[in-house]
């Protein structure tokens, strides 16, 4: 089964930046929608970052002014720019396709309603 594939994590100090890549391949082409999720465990998966076709971007409050999705679409990859990285940035990050809009639900993306979930990449901040 087709997946996308993250990668660029690391480790950094608080402060820090990193940029994670996800390279898009088969069918997820066509999506329109891309997101950059992230999770601990014991919580959630919560979406960090969308960019759609159109290049139209949404944050989540917490990474807002400090994180930038963009996408090259002649490399088919989607990029998320991380800077002031935050101790509690620390998560393993995915990147995730959406076949319609970059809908939210109160101010928040659905999981379910993207695909193509890899391995992920894992960002860890030191204080």
């Amino acid at each position: 089964q087709e997946q996308l594939v993250a990668s660029g994590g690391g480790s950094v100090q608080s402060g820090g930046s990193l940029r994670l890549s996800c390279a898009v391949s088969g069918n997820y082409y066509s999506a329109y929608c891309m997101g950059w999720f992230r999770e601990v465990p014991g919580k959630g998966r919560e979406g960090v970052a969308t960019i759609d076709s159109d290049s139209t971007t949404q944050y989540a409050d917490s990474v807002k002014g400090r994180f930038t999705i963009s996408q090259d679409n002649s490399k088919n990859i989607v990029y998320l720019q991380m800077d002031s990285l935050k101790p509690d940035d620390t998560a393993m990050y995915y990147c995730a396709a959406k076949f319609g809009v970059c809908s939210t639900y109160g101010g928040r993306w659905r999981p379910s309603d993207f695909a193509g979930w890899g391995q992920g990449t894992q960002v860890t901040v030191s204080s």
